[in-house]
């Protein structure tokens, strides 16, 4: 097990290395320069999620109690909320160049995951839960993976199936056509993937049409009239590996508690949301090439 301490100490060094080597572009703010740096502030909101820690008023005492050696000069939890939201860029900067340090399985998948901002029996008319310039709302969906009707957005993520690290990802509305998604989350990449292994919910002749002009393969479960032509080896391959981008959701959305985000507007959510996949990026690439397997 890596030790918290000695995981701060990690995680700051990354983060610092990548802005000393000019990886992070992070705009200047007006002012003297805090005493509490930014790279002190990425690395504790990036240990949060890598502990599972919820709320961040309670880390930020945690760290007050446990470690104020490390972070001598740590703000007040409004400043730390307000200056974190300013490094959301930061966060998918080092997202990226992460999962650019390893390269790419040449099939992935997409999916989609229910992200609530409040429960439905809540919802008395429209609120302020839209994006950047209204154009993504809050609104009703159906989460399929627990049978319930939910009040938000969804989270879409393209992964490695074999790595399972998020080489892209959305916020998108409730209610949405998930191959409309899927296009515009492999289009962008489509010389580094050979294909991609989809649920039903992907399937359509449009959709494998625009993969196909990428230069995609879509492989989609077979119904059952179809088994019988598809070879039982590729059918066991098929549904080992059908429900790896799951396991990812998992970690995301439940271990990592983003589905419980408890963000207040749209900007707290995206600012949760790039630090949460950053974090689940450097975890899966710590137990790769990392000084230790297991964190807890």
């Amino acid at each position: 097990m890596l030790a918290t301490e000695l995981l701060f100490v990690y995680v700051y060094c990354l983060v610092d290395d990548a802005i000393k080597a000019g990886v992070l572009l992070i705009p200047r703010r007006p002012g003297p320069a805090p005493a509490c740096t930014d790279a002190e502030l990425l690395t504790i909101a990036l240990v949060r999620h890598l502990l599972r820690r919820r709320s961040e008023n309670g880390f930020l005492a945690e760290v007050r109690r446990d470690w104020p050696c490390l972070f001598p000069h740590l703000p007040d939890q409004p400043e730390v909320n307000r200056r974190t939201r300013w490094l959301r860029g930061a966060f998918e900067q080092l997202r990226a160049t992460w999962a650019a340090a390893v390269p790419p399985d040449p099939v992935q998948q997409i999916d989609t995951s229910a992200l609530p901002v409040k429960h439905p029996s809540r919802v008395r008319g429209p609120d302020g839960w839209t994006g950047p310039g209204n154009d993504l709302a809050a609104r009703f969906g159906r989460d399929a993976a627990h049978a319930e009707w939910f009040y938000g957005f969804r989270l879409a993520i393209r992964t490695d199936l074999g790595k399972r690290i998020v080489r892209a990802w959305s916020i998108v509305p409730a209610a949405v056509d998930e191959r409309t998604i899927g296009t515009d989350l492999a289009c962008g990449d489509a010389a580094g993937i050979d294909a991609l292994l989809q649920d039903k919910g992907f399937n359509g002749s449009r959709f494998a049409g625009e993969m196909a002009a990428a230069g995609i393969e879509v492989i989609i479960p077979p119904a059952r009239a179809q088994r019988k032509k598809m070879p039982r080896t590729l059918q066991r391959l098929i549904a080992r590996y059908r429900n790896r981008v799951e396991t990812s959701f998992k970690e995301i959305t439940d271990q990592m508690d983003l589905a419980r985000h408890g963000a207040h507007t749209f900007d707290g959510l995206l600012t949760r949301t790039v630090a949460t996949i950053a974090a689940h990026t450097l975890l899966l690439t710590l137990l790769a090439d990392g000084p230790d397997a297991n964190i807890n």
